[in-house]
Formats: structure tokens, C-alpha cells, sequence
């Protein structure tokens, strides 16, 4: 049960090159290399135990090469609950010892058996109940859950002393059960102890522990607008009148037309199952096994059935109704049951997912932790070819769809079309996407989609934008503080915004004494905006103003300069450049024979003056 990308700590050259060797064969994987020691790395880091601290805390896997004692001092102030603790895994220098050290339910022992195959090594694995039976009861595979969890200590340590456990087994001989049945455990009815099997509600209290199989499909078909806490209560009442158990709900279905409606999503996040959409077409094919077609039904949606035939269609060709169409108040629900486990990525389609993402100046360090996971969780990623190169490992296992610099809207497009289709994607941009960048472009395609015929698949998705650091802001951390007071930025390209504006804007900023950060200052094609840029300010500010020039941030060839005004030429600048000009009150610091500051004084040292 791994819930997100593993890290591999690397802190030497040594260890790095079996982190690369690890990361290949480990989709999503990152390397995290001591900054200093390690030259290639996905992201670096200044000190091991407090990065190790964060990740831990983060729920981050984490695949050590370096010391037991490392990961214990840095480590054990933290543990205080191996339910909720992620995988922590040692691996030596040679790679022939793979100790799963923390959260060996939770994935750790999983992640060994991967190293395992991968290295050759010797897996050691210390949980008892693994060794002894190649089972953990406490975290049951793919497709089941568990009710009890806290009971099976007790129940594993007399299966360790030879004892046995009372089985129940309320399912069909159907179901593949052998993770349980072929572990060696012994069975028995006179066991002090019981487990049980079984899709039905239990009574609340009851001191036993219940794996519940995935085998239920809930139907839902449903009003435009209806109440969260109106279905959920809906759903229970059903739950309850029919003894069925919600933990072997495998997946909420529904048609394809539904796929915003905030009441089924929010239903599919409170019982923490995944939703499944059908077209109409699929679902009129079931209209021979269904309880109640309607026409009305059909004539509005297509299908002539919503929530039998989404249960059904949810539930494989073997399935069968066991909860007919129920009404409520513009709500409808029925239940399909299984006759396997039900694995939800191969029935339907997901909800479309568009992120738009803003991935910094470059270097992974700047790249934020959403960020990264929401690449990591992503089908296909979208962008410009250098932006998903700097992505590294991370984009390996996913679909690519790479562009030209210009294809701003092609890439959007691209990228509606495949989170329409169910993908969850993300769009990638270089700094913040908000800022002069991918996502107020897809927001004008969402516009322009809802006075367009078929535009509203685009307007069921579900987008998110994820911050990033744009490079005003790395420029900034890299020179000083240049942002101390009032300041804007200015695009120099006329591409989409009128030259005349754009000198309106130069006007305003410079007679308003604002510090000045300029985006886009020249082109391959466009030199002349630049020096008529400087010729504006100089209008309102001294020749002396300090500036600062950011080339490549965050990248291998960075380079940082200050200049005065009256120096600042076009030959100094690329398209990779961002310029930041000082207001009257910006200053140039150095001190101690260090490297030089540009900063820009608060000006608040008088405000008791100013109550």
C-alpha cells in the first residue's frame, strides 16, 4: 500500500550511483542528494536529518542509503503511530542489504521485495507475520479493507504460538480469497478469536475483525444541484435497509453528464472510493437487466436507466442487482454486487483532472511539494519541451506530449482534450503558472467553451492550479530583497498586449516610484522595446538607480550581475533574462567583502508618525 513516490536519500558519489540504478527501475522515484557531495539529483538538500525530518513528516517514502543510526536519531522523535507512519527503508552502499525499517504494512516491505528483485540483495524483513505466513493480516491487499485492525495483534500472537482463528465467511466461493486461505494460518471454530468475511453490515461494538471485500458498485442518478448531506443520508438509509457494508463499496458510478455534479463527488470523497463514468451508450446496453427503463429518462440523457445500469456496468458481466432502483427526492440509487473483486481503473472512465503547474525556474529544490506530487500522480504530462526535460525521472513513466515554444494554445487544447477524455493531467509551466503563464489561457479556452457547441466535456473537469516560484520572486532570494516596498511587473512583449499599453504601463510604474521586475525584455525578433523601456524610466529615475539581471535561475548555468540604469543594454540580455530595476529608493549593499545585495528599505521607520 504505497500512497506516494518514494525518495532516495543519496549523500555521496558512491551511493548516488545506486540511487540512479534504483530510480530506473522505480517508476516516479526521486533522488534527494546532499547538496555539495552529489552532483546529479533530482532535489538537494543542505542537512540530512532535518530533510529527512520534513520528508518523513510529509508521508514521503524514503529509501535511505546511509546509516541505521542516522535514520534513528533523526527518525524516532517522530514515531507515534505505525498506522498512519510511511515507509522508511535502509539500503547499503552495495546494495546486497534492503532492511524495511518503518511501516512495513504500509509499504515498506513491498518497496524491499521491488529492491530486491531489482538488486539481488538480501531482503530482511522483521515483521513477524510475514515471515511466518507471507501475509499481514492488518493491512490486507489491493481490493479489501479492514474493520478491527486494532484486534489483530492479539489474533497474529497466538497464530505465532501455534494457536488458531475462528473464520467466517459470509461471500461466495467466487471470491479469490487464497491471499488468506494459502498463508498457512490455522482455522479453527473452538479459536478464542474471530475473522470474518463479509459485504454485510455488522453490529456497531462488535469485537471482532471484518475483511471487507470490494465487490459493491453503487449506481447513483440524480437532479442537477441536489444536496451533499441529502444523498449521503439517502445512501445510508439504503445501506442500512438492505445490511449492506459502505468499506466493500468499490467504486460510485454514474453517467458521464454527471461527472461535476458536487453532491456525487463529494459522496465519492467522504467514503473514500474512486468514481466511475459511463456514456449513455454504454449504459443503455443494460437496459435488458434493469428493474425499471424509462423512456422519460432516455429522452433526456439518452439511456433508460442512470443508477441500475451505472451499477451493473460497474459490476462486470457476471454482476447482479442486489438494491433496486430506490427514489428520493430528485435522487436515485441502486447496488450491483460482484462476483469478483472489483478493480475500479478498468471499468469506465475516472474524472477528468486538469492541474496546471507551475514548476519554478528550474531546479527541482524551488519545484514545491504539491508540486511534485501532483506530477507524480499525473497520466500525461503536457509542455513545452525544455520545461518536462527539467522534470528528470519524474516524467518517466508518464505519457509526454511535447511542444514547440509558441504553442501556448495548442498545449492547452492538448491538454482539455486529454483530461476530457478521463486522464488526469498536468500542464506544466516554468515559474508560477498564473504569472505570465499557462493558466489564465486555459481559463479564457474554458470561457470561450461555453458558447461553443460541444464545449461541455471542458466544463465538467475538475482544474487546479498549483503555485510555483515565479522568477521575479527567485530573482529576488538571489540578489537581496529588491521587493521591500510597492512593486510590478511588466511583460516587454507585444506579442498579444498593444505596444501602446505596455508604454502606458512604464509610465505609470515609473512615475509611481515602483520597483520594477521586467518579463520577456527581448526576443530572437524583438531588441528595440528594452531600450525604449530604459529611456521611459530614465524620465523619473536617477541614471544611477541600481538593477539587477537574473539569467537561467535555478539552473546549471545561472548567472546574477548588477548594473546601473545608464549601463543597462540590450546586448547584456536573452530571452532567459529578467531585469529588475530599483525605485528611488533601492540600494546596491555590500559589506565584508561579500558578494552584492540589492534591496529596497521597508520606509515604514516613521509610522508611529503616520497614527
Amino acid at each position: 500500500m504505497i500512497e506516494s513516490s518514494p525518495v532516495i536519500i543519496s549523500i555521496n558519489e558512491t551511493s548516488a550511483g545506486l540511487a540512479r540504478k534504483v530510480r530506473s527501475h522505480l517508476l516516479g522515484a526521486e533522488i534527494h542528494g546532499l547538496f555539495g557531495r552529489v552532483s546529479d539529483a533530482d532535489v538537494h538538500f543542505q542537512e540530512t536529518i532535518k530533510h529527512l525530518k520534513t520528508l518523513f513528516s510529509d508521508g514521503r517514502p524514503i529509501i535511505a542509503i546511509l546509516s541505521t543510526g542516522i535514520i534513528i536519531r533523526a527518525l524516532a522523535p517522530l514515531l507515534n503511530d505505525k498506522f498512519s507512519e510511511p515507509p522508511v527503508l535502509i539500503l547499503s552502499e552495495d546494495g546486497k542489504s534492503i532492511i524495511p525499517l518503518l511501516g512495513g504494512h504500509r509499504g515498506a516491505n513491498e518497496i524491499g521485495r521491488r529492491l530486491n528483485s531489482i538488486l539481488g540483495g538480501n531482503l530482511s524483513i522483521t515483521t513477524a507475520g510475514d515471515l511466518r505466513f507471507g501475509v499481514s493480516l492488518d493491512a490486507p491487499p489491493k481490493g479489501w479493507k479492514i474493520i478491527g485492525r486494532e484486534n489483530i495483534k492479539v489474533i497474529m500472537a497466538d497464530l505465532l504460538n501455534g494457536g488458531s482463528v475462528n473464520l467466517c465467511d459470509e461471500t461466495s466461493n467466487d471470491l479469490d480469497k487464497n491471499w488468506l486461505f494459502g498463508a498457512g494460518i490455522k482455522f479453527s471454530k473452538k479459536a478464542r478469536h474471530e475473522l470474518m468475511i463479509s459485504y454485510k453490515a455488522q453490529t456497531e461494538g462488535l469485537k471482532k475483525t471484518i475483511f471487507c471485500p470490494s465487490v459493491l458498485s453503487l449506481g447513483i442518478g440524480c437532479e442537477r444541484g441536489v444536496d451533499s448531506s441529502e444523498l449521503f443520508a439517502f445512501i445510508n438509509d439504503i445501506f442500512s435497509e438492505y445490511n449492506l457494508n459502505k468499506k466493500s463499496i468499490a467504486c460510485i458510478s454514474t453517467i458521464e453528464i454527471k461527472e461535476d455534479e458536487v453532491a456525487i463527488s463529494e459522496l465519492s470523497t467522504t467514503l473514500e472510493v474512486p468514481l466511475r463514468l459511463f456514456t449513455a451508450k454504454e449504459l443503455d446496453s443494460k437496459t435488458s437487466q434493469v428493474s425499471d427503463p424509462s423512456k422519460y429518462v432516455f429522452s433526456v440523457v439518452g439511456s433508460h436507466s442512470v443508477s441500475e445500469a451505472s451499477a451493473l456496468s460497474a459490476a462486470g458481466s457476471d454482476g447482479e442487482l442486489i438494491v433496486p432502483k430506490q427514489v428520493r427526492s430528485g435522487m436515485t440509487c441502486a447496488v450491483a454486487i460482484a462476483k469478483k473483486i472489483i478493480d475500479p481503473s478498468a471499468i469506465g472512465r475516472a474524472r477528468g483532472c486538469l492541474s496546471v503547474i507551475g514548476i519554478g525556474p528550474g531546479s527541482a529544490i524551488w519545484r514545491s511539494p504539491e508540486a511534485t506530487n501532483e506530477i507524480a500522480k499525473a497520466s500525461d504530462l503536457v509542455g513545452y519541451s525544455l520545461y518536462l526535460d527539467l522534470l528528470g525521472s519524474l516524467a518517466d513513466d508518464k505519457s509526454q506530449h511535447r511542444f514547440l515554444l509558441g504553442q501556448e494554445n495548442d498545449r492547452v487544447v492538448k491538454a482539455l482534450d486529454l483530461a476530457s477524455e478521463g486522464k488526469n493531467v498536468a500542464l506544466i509551466s516554468s515559474g508560477d503558472a498564473g504569472i505570465y503563464a499557462m493558466a489564465s489561457l486555459v481559463f479564457e479556452n474554458l470561457d470561450r467553451s461555453m458558447t461553443e457547441v460541444g464545449g461541455e466535456a471542458w466544463q465538467r473537469l475538475e482544474v487546479r492550479v498549483v503555485p510555483g516560484i515565479s522568477a521575479f520572486q527567485a530573482i529576488a532570494a538571489r540578489v537581496g530583497a529588491p521587493f521591500g516596498h510597492d512593486f510590478c511587473t511588466i511583460s516587454l512583449s507585444n506579442l498579444l498586449t498593444p505596444w501602446g499599453a505596455i508604454e502606458r504601463r512604464l509610465v505609470a510604474a515609473a512615475e509611481g516610484d515602483f520597483v520594477i521586475a521586467l518579463y520577456n525584455p527581448v526576443s530572437a525578433k524583438r531588441k528595440e522595446q528594452l531600450g525604449i523601456a530604459k529611456d521611459i524610466i530614465l524620465k523619473y529615475r536617477d541614471p544611477e538607480t541600481p538593477v539587477a539581471l537574473g539569467k537561467n535561475l535555478g539552473r546549471n548555468n545561472e548567472k546574477i550581475s548588477f548594473l546601473t540604469l545608464s549601463e543597462l543594454d540590450v546586448k547584456l540580455i536573452d530571452m532567459l533574462t529578467i531585469v529588475v530595476i530599483g525605485s528611488s529608493q533601492s540600494k546596491l549593499l555590500q559589506y565584508n567583502n561579500q558578494s552584492k545585495h540589492m534591496y529596497t528599505p521597508r520606509g515604514y521607520s516613521n509610522k508611529k508618525d503616520l497614527i
